[in-house]
């Protein structure tokens, strides 16, 4: 069985590190990994690589910047070139990028099988890019492997039945396979005199929330309110800092750093009172680490989280439930459940 793996952004990779780990150790199956080139920061991107243990790409398209339509215009024709030369069995995409829906867009035209993993998840704001990436997606998918019950009854309601598949959450294989090491974190924490849990992590980089000066001040504003005097670290995502920089957005009480690799934000966030973001991918590494969570948006993809009383909408003024465990993410094994059901479906 050859497969052919499509990634361009920082949480694919972190996505994508179990399941690779799992292709290379089967016989008779090989991967072919293509880097889109989205993220081309080297702290998203190569950082990340050396990070995760994942092995380097075979190919990297180099596509990024431009509108999302051109984006994805540029990337289904190059993937077209790939798949066409590679000729894989199954394309693999993850969660809700750019990178995604191309990969997707181009499979299926070339009649090639699509397997998404992280399938299912909706906020229903159809305004935020990721969620038209995710549904149009499902839609092209043969193989959905959803992370919650949740995701599979919001397939289920779109007609969405064959195929699918609920096998948990691969980001908390790669979680669980790369503990948290609280020394990771001492350099950044002595730099800027924080000390354990007396800190906000920050993280900042949806386009909604980037799109307008408005919208970027309210989340500060937001930020430095919830941290009740607590300083606030905030790894500056390119996209942000450019917005910073175009609308000429104060930073004032904010303590800015550049982006850092997985194991390093693992260990912040192990480290800290409190998180608050816009990034779907971070509400959950926060329940990892059972860290409480405000979202910056009036929407989840996660819904569990705030059910389950770790997450609160920063438009909600109480998280409303108390605080338990959640099982639907399963117990590490997704990529081991995800190879299996590849090898009886495609292999």
């Amino acid at each position: 069985m050859k497969v052919l793996t499509v990634v361009g952004a920082r949480p694919q990779l972190v996505k994508a590190a179990p399941v690779s780990q799992e292709l290379s150790a089967r016989a008779g199956v090989s991967e072919y990994l293509v880097h889109t080139g989205q993220h081309y920061d080297a702290a998203l991107s190569d950082a990340q690589f050396v990070a995760l243990g994942l092995r380097a790409a075979d190919v990297n398209l180099g596509i990024h910047g431009g509108t999302p339509g051109s984006m994805i215009g540029r990337m289904v024709v190059a993937l077209d070139r790939v798949i066409a030369t590679q000729k894989p069995d199954v394309v693999v995409v993850y969660g809700d990028t750019t990178s995604t829906a191309a990969g997707a867009l181009a499979a299926a035209h070339q009649g090639v099988p699509v397997a998404h993993i992280e399938a299912g998840l909706r906020s229903y704001n159809r305004s935020m890019p990721e969620e038209r990436n995710r549904v149009m997606t499902d839609h092209l998918s043969t193989l959905l492997f959803a992370p919650t019950r949740t995701a599979v009854a919001n397939l289920d309601q779109e007609g969405i039945i064959a195929g699918v598949h609920h096998v948990g959450d691969v980001m908390l294989d790669a979680f669980l396979a790369s503990p948290p090491e609280p020394a990771l974190a001492q350099p950044v924490l002595d730099a800027f005199g924080f000390e354990e849990n007396a800190f906000v992590l920050a993280t900042i980089h949806r386009a909604e929330t980037t799109a307008t000066s408005e919208a970027l001040r309210s989340r500060l504003d937001f930020l430095l309110e919830v941290a009740e005097g607590r300083p606030v670290l905030l790894p500056l995502h390119p996209r942000t800092r450019d917005a910073v920089r175009r609308m000429g957005v104060p930073l004032e009480g904010v303590t800015l750093v550049d982006p850092v690799d997985y194991r390093t934000f693992s260990a912040l966030l192990s480290q800290c009172a409190l998180v608050a973001t816009d990034s779907g991918g971070v509400q959950k590494e926060a329940y990892f680490h059972r860290i409480p969570c405000v979202t910056l948006r009036s929407e989840t993809e996660w819904p569990e989280t705030v059910q389950a009383g770790w997450n609160r909408l920063w438009t909600d003024s109480e998280s409303g439930a108390d605080r338990q465990e959640i099982d639907d993410y399963g117990t590490g094994r997704a990529a081991a459940e995800i190879l299996e059901v590849l090898l009886d479906v495609i292999g």
